[in-house]
């Protein structure tokens, strides 16, 4: 019977996976199952941008592979409501097209993101209730509750007359989640019983020894270390983090304080999280002017902007810009998150701003169980692999070291087979060995203003290039003869002090007059000749004269 590797359509027999986005890094996680002609995405999420990406700040996979496939595209299933499983849909459903299914809070979140896009209507959401059993297209999905960092996550058992996988999504093994209910290890059980082909499964946390820890053990620690101290708290937090939000009131209650949301973020996922049950037995959040009439030592503040966000209500907070919320000198900021890598930079500026106000940090790396991860450690790594017992591992949710170390981690759990599939390896799990058959495109998209545009375009080439070395035009007045009849003119972003630095801009305007006048006749003629020509000599210019090579465009005016 044919299959993928002959037609490009995934055969009545074969049972593919194929990431877009997710496998090799961590964050915008793009998954697809290819079964019978048919394919399911699981989660569609976004990373952010950072120092190497100037005015980008969001970043998601490029659906084109399934985009071309859209009429195969059964549906969409989303694991759990973080903007790395689900950022992306408001930007990349028109592409798409295709149902989507979630359970209740999940489904809250997202239809918040779509309507500001303008899809509430076209987009439409199936809820699918915790532990639900669904069929979508070829596939029949089972989801089993797991604990997280958020309500709802979902384990999906994706089965099918080839196979089973089991795709975890992002997970731990918390035995106190306060919110929601606990890993369903029965099922899990169930699961493994019944047969389990492959396990897709999360790899951030594979370098990490033992276990993730509690959230119980958080609200211990803050309820303890709120009573520490006699001014302003405030605790910065992950807004999707509900269990963090209730234990933060809980703490604030135990030592006559109220506690207030700052930030639009955590008002959405408080209005989500109460529409479906949850915090509804906590004392209600005050907004940040009703806390401003508090005293100091009455209130705990909960704020947006742990890793530093510039637009975030910590930051603001930092360079008193807040029109609400202000910090004094002996006031306390708890960061109750971990520093996601690619934020160390933004995360540091934030602290030290918050320290010039003359405001006291407290970090996890001075009190531990003030955060604990939402991903599993080694420990419960090796757990869900005795109970689920694949017999492939596929590590995603990682970057390539987190991938092969989890790939060894599983064949030390006696798993018989561990396959590496990065972004664009189409891994065929059945039937047969688990063998690679295709390698297909996989790039990135960047919401540049209102556009998306490709990470490789050239716009963001050149800016890149203007952001370390800034740029240069040079204009040139010429005759029909190639004869200048002006001095060349030279004005630049970024490389020198035109004003103060002569010296440099006599020698830039020399350069370019001397290569016009060098240029043999029929060049001169030439208008693209001529801009090239002093394009590449100023550039090599400015590299001799300041150790810079800047963006340089040619301006020329023919007479």
């Amino acid at each position: 019977m044919t299959g993928y590797a002959e037609t490009g359509e995934p055969g009545e027999d074969e049972l593919l996976f194929l990431s877009l986005g997710g496998a090799g890094e961590i964050g915008m996680n793009l998954n697809l199952y290819g079964h019978a002609g048919q394919w399911l995405m699981v989660d569609l999420g976004i990373t952010f941008g950072d120092d190497e990406t100037p005015g980008i700040d969001v970043i998601m996979p490029d659906p084109t592979f399934i985009e071309q496939r859209a009429d195969m595209l059964a549906g969409l299933v989303l694991t759990h409501a973080h903007e790395d499983h689900i950022g992306a849909v408001p930007h990349l459903w028109n592409r798409l097209k295709c149902p989507i299914y979630a359970t209740p809070f999940t489904a809250s979140i997202l239809r918040r993101k779509l309507s500001e896009a303008g899809l509430q209507e076209n987009a439409k959401i199936t809820e699918v209730p915790l532990s639900g059993h669904f069929e979508v297209g070829a596939f029949d999905i089972e989801l089993i509750t797991l604990t997280h960092s958020i309500p709802e996550p979902n384990a999906c058992v994706i089965r099918t007359s080839a196979g089973s996988v089991m795709h975890t999504g992002d997970w731990k093994l918390d035995p106190d989640p306060l919110v929601g209910a606990n890993t369903d290890e029965a099922a899990l059980m169930r699961a493994g019983e019944e047969g389990i082909l492959a396990m897709v499964c999360d790899s951030t946390n594979v370098l990490v020894e033992g276990t993730s820890g509690s959230e119980g053990d958080v609200r211990a620690k803050l309820t303890e270390m709120i009573g520490n101290y006699e001014n302003r708290v405030v605790v910065a937090c992950f807004a999707s983090n509900v269990a963090r939000l209730e234990s933060v009131a809980h703490a604030a209650a135990a030592h006559d304080r109220s506690a207030a949301l700052v930030g639009r973020s955590l008002w959405r996922f408080y209005d989500a999280a109460r529409e479906n049950g949850y915090l509804t037995d906590i004392p209600r959040f005050l907004s940040p002017k009703e806390a401003s009439m508090l005293p100091r030592d009455k209130v705990v503040l909960l704020c947006t902007g742990s890793q530093g966000e510039p637009r975030a209500a910590l930051s603001r907070i930092a360079r008193d810009d807040h029109n609400e919320t202000k910090l004094d000198p002996g006031d306390v900021v708890i960061f109750s998150s971990r520093v996601i890598p690619g934020n160390e930079k933004s995360i540091g500026r934030l602290q030290n701003r918050l320290t010039s106000l003359g405001v006291d940090l407290l970090t996890t790396h001075d009190e531990k169980h003030i955060h604990v991860s939402g991903h599993p450690a080694r420990d419960e790594l090796a757990q869900m692999y005795q109970w689920v017992q694949p017999k492939i591992a596929v590590p995603v949710h990682g970057e390539e070291r987190h991938m092969r170390a989890h790939a060894k981690l599983a064949l030390e759990c006696q798993v018989p087979e561990a396959h590496l599939a990065p972004n664009g390896t189409v891994l065929k799990l059945a039937p047969g060995p688990a063998a690679v058959v295709d390698e297909v495109f996989s790039g990135r998209l960047a919401l540049d203003g209102s556009r998306l545009i490709s990470m490789g375009s050239g716009a963001l080439r050149e800016r890149r290039k203007m952001l370390h070395s800034g740029a240069a035009v040079v204009s040139l007045v010429i005759d029909g003869a190639g004869e200048l009849q002006a001095d060349p003119q030279v004005s630049t972003h970024g490389v020198f002090d035109l004003e103060e630095d002569h010296e440099i801009a006599d020698s830039i305007i020399d350069t370019a007059a001397e290569v016009v006048e060098d240029l043999p006749r029929p060049s001169r003629r030439n208008d693209d000749a001529i801009r090239e020509a002093v394009r590449v000599a100023v550039r090599r210019r400015f590299r001799a004269l300041c150790g810079k090579r800047p963006t340089v465009d040619v301006h020329l005016v023919r007479l």
